[in-house]
């Protein structure tokens, strides 16, 4: 349905696209579509349950006109909070812990919201935390709402009622994986529940960052000492009502770096401007997808955007201070080792025979090349892989290369440090990089390519 002409920007919230990640995910043996849910007014997901438990506090008078809405948060649900509150001419106030960005500080106050800042490095049932101090807040202030995201059931149910149909609606009921990050579970949990309920046989991957504790509860549960991370909107320091871990099939963990170099490579290689919380969502897709390749059409979710986060996780500085950015100038890009070379990428189809692959490794002195399918990178093959392959004694020569086992590719983008290419073939396994620029091969980089610039590099 249009939305051309709203009565407010809360008709705005919902009907966000799903987009597929073309370069991010390239080594997948599937493509992997996302739904961008910074793309609600208010930014991130959060605006849905925001609205959703409003409209039901309203409907059973328990937040009437005049009144205040308080909550604790760690920024998002402030701000879906903060925004229907403007429209609504509520007042609210928030409690957030230290670690959080200013960015997200300073929106809530621009909506008119009171902040309170707590520190982060505290129990949940301490007085000093945010859960705790909220409480006390909603206890003191007359007429107040608190909707305490983490442990209502209407959290669920605002995502059950939009994410979850607006997901099946958008994948014409072919999704198979859906995997997201939990923070309160709100959003994994309802739109779980939905899917399964269309279609129990879909996979539901859960994504949690060192230090918090759900993914020691579900492997084993115990409850694990939580520790302090970095990235924000994702991982707890307990168990959540919100959270319904039955509709759970696996999880996956991921850590600050990883979080946060994918969400700066979601916006310089995809142009999806996000946040930290959606680039570990896309780190735990990739890798839960990586060893399970029988999926055709899974979904991750894409929590909030990069503009929470300029101070943070896009301040070179602020990386560096962290630990989580090296000094790429100092050996380079992928791009410096590439200018200069006017050789044609060598590339194989996966519908050539082997003689003929046989032929062009040997015309061309290579031992390896990039393999494509409709002229989409879908991994490397090699002269070990052939090998292997003719030496079962099972297979013929004429055969397609589509008959052979190959590798994944390890992609790189060109502004790629070359510290991160080092690090993948020596950690990685990988034995070659493949450079691209959307679904176009712009180079290929081997150990021995990199040896040969380093070598000339510090002669130099």
């Amino acid at each position: 349905m249009s939305k051309k002409r709203l009565n407010s920007v809360l008709e705005a919230i919902g009907q966000t696209p799903m987009i597929q990640l073309q370069r991010v995910a390239s080594t997948l043996a599937m493509p992997l579509w996302a739904k961008v849910e910074f793309l609600n007014p208010g930014g991130s997901v959060k605006d849905r349950m925001a609205l959703h438990i409003i409209n039901k506090a309203e409907r059973d008078g328990v937040l009437k006109p005049g009144g205040t809405i308080v909550e604790n948060t760690s920024g998002n649900t402030g701000v879906g909070v903060a925004m229907v509150a403007a429209v609504r001419g509520y007042k609210a106030i928030f409690t957030m812990p230290d670690k959080m960005s200013s960015e997200k500080v300073n929106l809530l106050k621009a909506y008119g919201a009171k902040v309170v800042v707590t520190p982060t490095n505290v129990p949940a049932d301490s007085p000093e935390s945010y859960y705790e101090t909220a409480k006390r807040l909603a206890r003191e202030t007359p007429g107040s709402f608190m909707l305490n995201q983490y442990h209502n059931a209407d959290n669920i149910d605002a995502h059950y009622r939009s994410t979850g149909p607006e997901i099946w609606e958008q994948a014409e009921g072919k999704i198979d994986c859906l995997i997201a990050g939990i923070g309160t579970g709100g959003t994994l949990s309802g739109s779980a529940r939905f899917l399964k309920e269309q279609n129990p046989k879909i996979t539901v991957v859960a994504v949690d960052p060192e230090g918090s504790i759900f993914y020691d509860w579900f492997k084993s549960k115990k409850m694990a000492e939580p520790k302090v991370y970095k990235v924000e909107g994702i991982g707890e320091d307990m168990i959540t009502g919100a959270m319904d871990f039955s509709v759970v099939d696996a999880m996956e963990q991921v850590n600050d770096r990883e979080c946060f170099a994918m969400a700066r490579r979601l916006t310089t290689e995809e142009g999806l401007f996000a946040g930290g919380s959606s680039g570990g969502a896309v780190v735990g897709a990739i890798k839960f997808l990586s060893a399970h390749p029988q999926y055709k059409f899974p979904v991750t979710i894409l929590p909030d955007s990069g503009t929470r986060y300029l101070s943070k996780i896009y301040s070179d500085e602020w990386m560096r201070d962290n630990g989580f950015l090296g000094e790429p100038a100092r050996l380079g890009t992928v791009r410096d080792l590439l200018s200069g070379r006017k050789a044609k990428v060598v590339s194989v189809d996966d519908g050539q025979p082997v003689f003929k692959v046989v032929e062009l490794m040997k015309a061309n002195d290579i031992s390896q090349m990039p393999v494509l399918s409709a002229g989409k990178l879908v991994g490397v093959i090699s002269e070990a892989d052939l090998l292997k392959h003719m030496m079962s004694g099972t297979h013929r020569i004429v055969e397609p290369i589509s008959q052979v086992p190959r590798h994944t590719a390890r992609t790189v983008a060109s502004l790629t440090p070359l510290s991160e290419v080092a690090e993948a073939f020596s950690t990685g396994g990988h034995e070659m990089a493949v450079v691209v620029d959307g679904e176009a091969i712009q180079g290929v980089i081997t150990k021995i390519d990199l040896l040969d610039y380093l070598a000339k590099t510090f002669k130099s």
